[in-house]
Parts: C-alpha cells; sequence; structure tokens
C-alpha cells in the first residue's frame, strides 16, 4: 500500500489524472454541443424559411400600401390647395363686385383720371437706363441686328 500511496501522490500519475478529466470535460461538451447543433439546425432552418417566405409574400403589398398613402395624402395637399385656390378667387371676384374696387384697379393699372383730374406719370430715368441695358439686341433697330447676323456668317465661312 505505501507503494501504491506514493504512486497515487506521484506527478505523473497526478497529470494522467488531470489529462483523463479534461479529456472527459471535453469529449461531454463535444457531445452535447454537437446534440444541440443537430437539434437547432433543422429548428433555425425552418425559422429561416418562414421569414424568407414571409418577407417575399408580404413585401409587394407592403410596398404598394407605402404608394397609395403616399398618393393619398398627395392627393389632399392638392386638394387643399385647389380649395384654397377657389377661395382666393371667389374673394376676387368679390372685389371687383365692389365699384370702389374696380375704379382704383382702373386708376392704377391703365392710369386712368376722372373728368377734371389732371394725370402725371413720374419716369424713373434709372429704371429706363436697366431695362434698355436688359433689351441687349433687341433695343437696337431691326437691320442692325440683320447686318450683324450677315457679318457673323461671313467670318464663320472665310475661317474655313
Amino acid at each position: 500500500m505505501a507503494v501504491r500511496d506514493r504512486d497515487r501522490f506521484s506527478t505523473a500519475t497526478r497529470i494522467r489524472a488531470l489529462g483523463e478529466q479534461t479529456a472527459a470535460r471535453v469529449y461531454r461538451s463535444q457531445t452535447k454541443r454537437q446534440a444541440r447543433r443537430s437539434r437547432l439546425t433543422g429548428r433555425a432552418a425552418l425559422l429561416v424559411m418562414v421569414i424568407c417566405s414571409l418577407v417575399v409574400v408580404l413585401a409587394y403589398p407592403i410596398r404598394q400600401y407605402v404608394a397609395q398613402r403616399a398618393e393619398i395624402a398627395e392627393l389632399q395637399r392638392e386638394k387643399e390647395q385647389a380649395r384654397q385656390r377657389v377661395e382666393d378667387l371667389r374673394d376676387l371676384k368679390a372685389r371687383w363686385q365692389d365699384d370702389a374696387y374696380a375704379e382704383q384697379q382702373i386708376r392704377q393699372r391703365l392710369h386712368y383720371v376722372m373728368p377734371g383730374e389732371t394725370g402725371y406719370i413720374v419716369v424713373d430715368p434709372g429704371a429706363a437706363e436697366q431695362s434698355r441695358a436688359g433689351l441687349g439686341a433687341a433695343g437696337r433697330p431691326w437691320y442692325r441686328t440683320l447686318w450683324d447676323g450677315v457679318d457673323k456668317a461671313d467670318a464663320a465661312t472665310s475661317h474655313q
């Protein structure tokens, strides 16, 4: 027994026992993992297939629903704008029914004056210069523009 007790406490015996225990643990954990994998793989595949089929089946109707909701919102916005435009036109029509408003607009837009009044139009010289500069070729006589066009055509043919 003394040899056996001494052998039980030897380093080699302890290492061998630890190795066997570790191997047993690894074997048990691998078998548990394999058992779990085999059970969950089928379930996971089925779950993935169900989710994919739901996505495929519901994708088009959901897209149509969202598109129709956006179209409805756009049509409601257009309806509100049209209603506001009709309301503005009714207000304008009611204003034109008033003789005082019509007279004011005629005086302002057409520069009419009542009998006995003297009408004056004040011309801003700066505005006239700006309008002439903005016209460019339109402010020149037609024959000048025509002649410039002939000169440009002649210059284009001489360069070729």
